[in-house]
């Protein structure tokens, strides 16, 4: 599997975690202000990630490619800003907007790159095929 795939899995995973245990803190204390932020860690965190990860590993020629590591780091670094952020932008916190609308461009910058990635060729291959047999 490719580094970057195995990267995408374990990002995922650990914003499922922190995910759940957002959800737990919900179910517990029956205070679910910070829904939004719970609902954007699992689906840009662990699903969106996974997501990636599952691309990158059907693609591992694309995963080589320096863009890609690239729009990692950006769409990671996006989601992991915007998640406390926006956590705490939902208990009242309302300095936290900006740092959010940032971080969302961010994200969704890295969302663009991804979709670059996918809709940008490969290489061709230099492999010769052998002449049919008769």
């Amino acid at each position: 599997m490719p580094r970057l795939a195995n990267l995408y899995f374990k990002t995922a995973i650990i914003f499922l975690i922190i995910g759940i245990a957002m959800g737990l803190k919900m179910a517990i204390t029956e205070d679910h202000s910070v829904i939004g932020a719970h609902a954007h860690t699992n689906l840009l965190g662990w699903v969106t990630s996974a997501i990636f990860g599952g691309y990158h590993a059907l693609n591992p020629r694309k995963a080589e490619r320096r863009l890609a590591m690239i729009q990692y780091y950006i769409y990671t670094a996006g989601v992991a800003v915007m998640v406390p952020a926006l956590y705490l932008m939902l208990l009242g916190n309302m300095a936290m907007e900006p740092v959010v609308a940032a971080a969302s461009i961010v994200t969704f910058i890295g969302v663009l790159l991804f979709a670059f990635i996918i809709f940008t060729g490969e290489q061709a291959a230099t492999t010769v095929s052998p002449a049919p047999s008769r």
